[in-house]
């Protein structure tokens, strides 16, 4: 007679069993639950205890450390606090750059040819300033800054767009718009965030710039700060040029998904890192062959270039409305302060939402604006402007 047992035993496996096969893919398993038995049962046992012991990790409670476990007298936690030294928040200077900070020479009175230096009393002369037309001494100059200064006061105290703005800032516009033959313009308050502002006004991630490398820090820092694709290519070699257009090219004509991108060329008119001017006529070729926009910095070149000081577009003879942006500053041979864009109407106007250096800077003091309207309109007058010119 069989043993109830074993019979209980037995049926209860047999239903598991046919439970099991009713299991999709369950076949499978048993079979290699089979074939390993056979072929090597340390290796079914081996990976059961594995199973087994990664069930009961995860069902174990998470090891937490005692925070009472530990713990320190009054004494210990004084003497801790005491020994605690905090990071330098910066290294120290080195001795160059102690010395470098203690010669920085400092000016007594107006700045100029040969000013007179305060430690030593001495007048030296000056190769460092951008004073290229001696406008700071200028008498018609001086007198409409005094005349402005009791008319509107020292400062503005507001941002453009929030009652910062003033008619003589409105007139400066109009101002350098029709010196340099562009549809309109806008000025912003500090001469090093307005080229950095305009890039990344326009250029965002994902678009593409190509930008020489000999360009100014100004340039770098708005090409970083708009986290695009930046491309670089040599000093003023127009071939290498080329060569990164045509790569950029190849690049997106092979890709199945083609992105929508704005893409720019952006150099500087005269190079503050050389000293030498960039080859407009051929950028303006390029710019054309690969449908490219040029963002073109005159910050050295404005007001000193050309035969009216228009800067390098009436050096090459090119329309000034060709160039997408023209960027300038009222900092070097206006010898005032800011900068400005030139260009369409559309792309003064989106500066007035997205220029962050316009929308969140005060607005110039006008007695500033006025002074450059008024270099601007020596500039144009035939028998001041050129003799200046002619005589730089």
């Amino acid at each position: 007679m069989d043993n109830p047992i074993l019979a209980a035993v037995n049926q209860t496996l047999q239903a598991s069993s046919r439970a099991i096969e009713a299991i999709p893919g369950s076949e499978i398993i048993i079979n290699y639950i089979k074939n390993s038995y056979q072929n090597d049962p340390f290796r079914v046992v081996l990976e059961l205890g594995l199973a087994v012991f990664a069930v009961k990790y995860m069902l174990s409670k998470k090891y937490r450390i005692d925070p009472s476990h530990i713990k320190l007298t009054e004494k210990e936690i004084d003497e801790l606090v005491a020994e605690w030294q905090p990071e330098p928040l910066v290294q120290p200077l080195s001795d160059i750059q102690r010395m470098e900070l203690e010669k920085t020479q400092v000016i007594a009175g107006h700045q100029g040819p040969k000013p007179k230096m305060l430690s030593s009393g001495k007048n030296l002369l000056n190769l460092a300033s951008t004073n290229f037309l001696g406008y700071i001494t200028n008498e018609d100059i001086k007198e409409k800054a005094i005349e402005t200064l009791r008319n509107y006061g020292v400062g503005s105290c507001g941002p453009p767009g929030f009652y910062g703005t003033l008619d003589v800032h409105i007139n400066l516009e109009k101002d350098i718009a029709r010196f340099l033959g562009t549809e309109k313009a806008i000025i912003y308050s500090q001469n090093f965030s307005t080229i950095s502002s305009v890039i990344a006004a326009f250029s965002k991630r994902g678009d593409i710039i190509v930008a020489d490398d000999g360009c100014n820090f100004a340039i770098q820092k708005g090409t970083q700060i708009s986290r695009s694709n930046i491309k670089w290519f040599k000093h003023n070699d127009m071939a290498d040029l080329e060569r990164v257009l045509e790569s950029i090219k190849k690049e997106t004509s092979t890709s199945k998904k083609r992105p929508l991108t704005r893409r720019f060329i952006v150099t500087e008119g005269l190079f503050q890192n050389y000293g030498d001017i960039a080859p407009l006529d051929k950028i303006m070729e390029l710019k054309d062959k690969y449908k490219y926009r040029v963002i073109l910095d005159e910050c050295n070149s404005f007001g000193l270039l050309g035969k009216n000081g228009r800067g390098l577009t009436e050096v090459f003879n090119i329309s000034p409305k060709r160039v997408d942006m023209i960027i300038g500053s009222m900092a070097q041979a206006l010898s005032g302060t800011g900068g400005f864009c030139a260009g369409s109407k559309e792309v003064v106007e989106h500066q007035r939402l997205s220029g962050q250096a316009f929308v969140f800077s005060a607005a110039m003091p006008a007695m500033l604006a006025v002074c450059a309207s008024e270099a601007i309109r020596i500039l144009e007058t035939p028998e001041k402007g050129n003799k200046l010119l002619k005589d730089l």
